[in-house]
């Protein structure tokens, strides 16, 4: 039997809370609702389940984060415009970009800077396909034309970010529902090439199509600091209300047959909770929580980089990391990022220099700059591969982000 474990560090929101109990209480799969103090070495057994297979037919097949990479999607700088600078925008990026939002909103991203993003991604496709990955890329489209719904009004933002769209489950791709007004239409450039692996044999599944209505955010959502941002979200308060099910598929991170989701501005309770139903009593969905100010997506915070090896960031730590070290598990920390604060990181924060992609257990891709990071992958064995894709991490991610890694060459296993 499935159970979502909702694992909390403090006091969370009152509404998350009562949604969270409503939406599982019918089920016959139970809920462990714990704080840290609270797990047992029980609670974390690993469950013995056999290995399954890829299935043969199949283009799709990927389990975790670092069997060995076969083929990939790699998102495009061209056509990325900036955001409409609606409440979830503004929830999900720093006071100090503000005004970059306010007057370059619906517009492109200043030109020479892409210019050199566009440079930076070519050069890693190109490592990537000399690793023997193949690349595929989404679509070109249009993401200035501006859409209307009965329930809103906004122009599009780009294809930049598949990690942020598309969650690879064994055979299976599901098109998350994302939460931002700016990326409604965003599935449109990946349709071409997941139609492809339908035909091929792969399963295909798009989650339910949020309204984005206004009844989906708290307009009065009341941030204008850091403090603001540390105290909600210690609240469990955020901009997404649990009005209907949203999440960006780069909140999920995972390990097998167990996946890891946290709450955060663009993934609400409900749709982790359609996620579980979703996936069925083959995977168990933990909910975890970090000392977030600003939480979104997962893998610059927490980032499974082998069996029972993760990366988890000092700045943000894990509320229930005891329950990863009691079931065996290597935690580290990485060292503090050397980007430059001149740098412009328009949606993200420095600590992309964790946001690596494995190509295998032993090889990595990372950030060229950041010599210390490069250093750490050297001390535990990991061979890494620099590329440097500043420019492109303005944009808001690092090699991770960048990519939604469609086949790995493994089994379906638990490691926890």
């Amino acid at each position: 039997m499935l159970a979502i474990r909702a694992f909390r560090g403090g006091c969370r929101g009152r509404e998350a809370a009562h949604l969270l109990g409503t939406l599982l209480r019918p089920l016959r799969n139970s809920v462990a609702c714990v704080s840290t103090s609270k797990i047992t070495q029980g609670q974390v057994a690993t469950q013995d389940v056999q290995a399954e297979e890829a299935p043969k037919q199949s283009p799709v097949w990927s389990c975790n984060e670092w069997d060995p990479l076969q083929e990939i999607i790699v998102g495009r700088v061209e056509g990325a415009h900036v955001p409409p600078f609606t409440v979830e925008v503004k929830a999900n990026t720093y006071e100090q970009h503000w005004d970059f939002y306010q007057s370059h909103g619906g517009q492109p991203f200043p030109a020479a800077h892409m210019a050199k993003a566009a440079a930076e991604i070519e050069t890693f496709c190109n490592v990537l396909e000399q690793e023997g990955v193949t690349v595929r890329r989404p679509a070109l489209l249009d993401h200035s034309k501006e859409y209307t719904t009965p329930d809103f009004k906004s122009t599009g933002m780009y294809a930049a970010m598949p990690r942020d769209f598309l969650l690879v489950i064994g055979d299976e791709i599901i098109e998350a529902p994302m939460a931002w007004r700016a990326r409604f239409f965003e599935y449109r450039a990946y349709r071409p090439i997941i139609k492809e692996y339908f035909r091929q044999g792969a399963r295909w599944t798009t989650a339910p199509k949020p309204q984005m209505s206004d009844d989906l955010y708290d307009h009065d959502y009341p941030i204008s600091n850091v403090q603001d941002r540390h105290k909600l979200a210690a609240q469990g308060k955020f901009v997404t209300t649990e009005f209907e099910p949203c999440f960006d598929a780069a909140d999920f991170i995972r390990a097998g047959r167990d996946i890891f989701a946290q709450r955060s501005q663009v993934t609400n309770y409900f749709g982790i909770e359609w996620v579980r139903r979703h996936l069925g009593d083959q995977y168990n969905v933990h909910v975890i929580s970090f000392k977030d100010p600003n939480p979104m997506h997962i893998d610059a915070t927490f980032n499974i980089i082998g069996p029972g090896l993760v990366l988890s960031n000092p700045d943000r730590p894990c509320h229930q990391i005891e329950m990863f070290k009691r079931a065996g598990w290597t935690v580290v920390h990485p060292p503090i990022p050397d980007i430059p604060d001149t740098h412009p990181l328009w949606m993200s924060s420095k600590w992309l220099s964790m946001n690596v992609l494995m190509l295998d257990s032993k090889r990595v891709i990372c950030d060229a700059n950041e010599v210390p990071t490069m250093k750490m992958f050297e001390k535990l064995g990991i061979k890494p591969i620099p590329i440097s894709i500043r420019h492109a991490n303005s944009l808001g991610g690092g090699f991770h982000c960048w990519t939604s890694d469609i086949r790995r060459r493994g089994k379906l296993e638990s490691y926890f």
